[in-house]
């Protein structure tokens, strides 16, 4: 999103205003005494020749310093009969309650992250530029993290005053105080000037302690560009994530860093929801499929672990490296869900990690434990400085309006929001589309304060749609809206279809037994009932992202006669406020404008 449309949101709202484990481990072979060398060795001792090095590591936390709601909050759990059942997660007071329970007895602990810290952010964090949760993650002890497609939402120069500080530049200083940067290293080895061709921050960070040493090496997708604002990206080049870490890999070698992890801002999906299924069954790595796999299998045999993230999912996997050697890639899900611990145990005498050792789990951030005090001030301090907007009611609703599935209830909320807002400005608009990864979660019935069951608040509204995008308008023929609506199941979005969700009166169906643009039903797309006529130009509104050809919707970007509207939020809760009210709640919506075929 332009950082100069987040900057004017924030200027006016401020100006306003464990559990059980999913385990996946190699074969040990090595010495039983490989484990003894927990403590620090004494001066009257030579350290033995293994050292176990604890690595926790999570991802995707998106500035959910509050215990997310709904399925947000929840995750799946499998249970030893083959049933599943879901257990309350996430909130920093709890994940740094656990993080450092983990972190006892074990005197060789490094932290990591996989990228996506902000960006998408509740509005305790959004409002102010995310330094709540860089400070939340100072307090975590976060060693380092690798850049994510999101921390490039307000651009490269933000993103370079989380990690060194400052008050930002049109808001000032949040809360009266100066921002003093992240503790941690932000690590971007595969994002590049255009000009100089350098790395905008560092590409690698080594860990060391008595003599043993990890290297980290951080980097994000390839496809970010197509995933972010252009403005964001701008004058940026994103490179292979496997040609980069492969590169940088060599130059640790050449220092004398043998062991190394990567931490890379793309992933996987594992084949069950259950953050415990095994995905190393029948065989290593045949339980997860996506662009992690590829990378795993390509990356050097001198990376030992792969911190991943990226698709929110859950997995502690083994994936043969080019040599055919096992080698742990894992992922937390995310919100702060879960956390990984990942034993990686280190060979003094090579300087190496002794790759049949290393064992890995995913653990429930449970919020049966006693919550972190230094959190609970944390996130008092700031949620007193947004109370005022947060707080503020802008509509009722009749029940939970969630944000999954092919087509959303809260899809369809969002898009009769754009598409009501479309039609104030220009009377001759036709309908809406909505890209499903800027809802960012549904509508909870249940009161998160004291707002009251139904109610919903504007803080909660900021954390289903937090982007700061404008509602734009564009001229498309037919057989352009035709074209967009193929580009969902083809082309970039074949391998993972981005399902746009669609204003009331455009339906057609989506034959997924097909294959790529075919799975469209080109002449089943109608709109109030009648064909569209591909020849006939329509008036279709769209938030600013989509607009720019977001997403791998390229036919979106080719619109005419544009004209851009005011922040989508906004339009949001003016439609709310409109259509809803404390004796006639807003109705769940039916989610039937797309008729799925399988």
């Amino acid at each position: 999103m332009p950082p100069t449309i987040r900057s004017r949101r924030s200027h006016r709202l401020l100006a306003a205003a464990a559990g059980l484990a999913t385990v996946g481990a190699l074969a040990a072979a090595i010495p039983a005494s490989a484990h003894q060398d927990k403590a620090t060795p004494s001066h009257h001792q030579s350290p033995g020749r293994y050292q176990d090095v604890q690595l926790l590591s999570f991802n995707d936390l998106h500035g959910n310093l509050e215990p997310p709601t709904g399925s947000s909050g929840r995750v799946t759990e499998l249970q030893a009969d083959g049933t599943t059942k879901t257990v309350d997660a996430g909130g920093v007071e709890y994940l740094a309650t656990h993080l450092r329970n983990a972190r006892q007895g074990n005197k060789y602990s490094i932290t990591a992250a996989a990228g996506d810290m902000v960006g998408a952010s509740p509005l305790i964090s959004g409002l102010f530029h995310d330094e709540p949760t860089i400070e939340a993650l100072n307090g975590l002890d976060l060693d380092v993290t690798s850049v994510g497609n999101h921390e490039f939402d307000e651009g490269a120069k933000e993103l370079a005053r989380l990690q060194k500080g400052g008050c930002h530049p049109t808001d000032g200083c949040s809360g009266g105080q100066k921002f003093t940067g992240a503790d941690f290293p932000y690590l971007a080895a595969n994002v590049t000037d255009e000009k100089s061709g350098k790395p905008i921050l560092k590409p690698y960070w080594v860990w060391k302690k008595n003599g043993v040493k990890v290297g980290f090496i951080g980097v994000t997708l390839e496809g970010t560009p197509n995933i972010v604002s252009a403005e964001g990206v701008k004058g940026l080049k994103f490179g292979d994530e496997v040609e980069t870490i492969n590169k940088y890999a060599r130059e640790l070698q050449r220092q004398g860093v043998k062991s190394i992890v990567a931490l890379i801002h793309e992933g996987g999906s594992p084949a069950s929801t259950a953050y415990n299924y095994d995905c190393d069954s029948p065989g290593a790595g045949d339980g997860i499929s996506g662009p992690i796999v590829d990378i795993a299998k390509n990356v050097t045999p001198a990376v030992d672990a792969l911190i991943t993230g990226h698709t929110h999912q859950a997995y502690a996997c083994t994936i043969p490296d080019p040599a055919g050697r096992p080698r742990m890639v894992t992922s937390a899900s995310s919100f702060g869900r879960l956390y990984t611990d990942t034993t990686l145990t280190y060979d003094r005498w090579t300087g190496d990690i002794a790759r049949t050792a290393v064992k890995s789990a995913n653990h429930v951030v449970t919020r049966d434990v006693a919550k972190a005090a230094d959190m609970t001030t944390l996130i008092t301090k700031w949620k007193t400085l947004s109370a005022p907007v947060a707080s503020r009611p802008i509509g009722y609703i009749a029940g939970d309006i969630g944000n999954t599935g092919t087509e959303s209830q809260a899809g369809d909320l969002i898009a009769d929001a754009q598409l009501a807002y479309a039609k104030s400005v220009d009377p001759e608009a036709d309908l809406a589309l909505m890209n499903p990864g800027g809802i960012r979660a549904g509508f909870t019935y249940t009161a998160s304060g004291g707002e009251g069951d139904g109610v919903v608040t504007y803080g909660e509204a900021y954390t289903v749609q937090p982007f700061a995008n404008t509602v734009n308008l564009v001229d498309l023929t037919g057989a352009q809206v035709i074209t967009a609506l193929q580009q969902q199941v083809s082309g970039a979005n074949e391998a993972s279809p981005k399902i746009l969700q669609i204003s009331r009166g455009l339906t057609y169906t989506l034959d997924l037994t097909k294959t790529g643009a075919a799975r469209v039903v080109a002449d089943s797309v109608k709109l109030d009932g009648t064909a569209i006529d591909p020849a006939a130009t329509y008036r279709v509104a769209m938030n600013s992202f989509l607009a720019g050809g977001g997403d791998g919707f390229a036919e979106l970007g080719k619109g005419g006669n544009v004209l851009v509207g005011g922040d989508d939020l906004a339009a949001l809760g003016t439609y709310l406020t409109a259509n809803s009210s404390a004796a006639s709640p807003y109705a769940v919506p039916a989610a039937d404008r797309i008729t799925v075929l399988k």
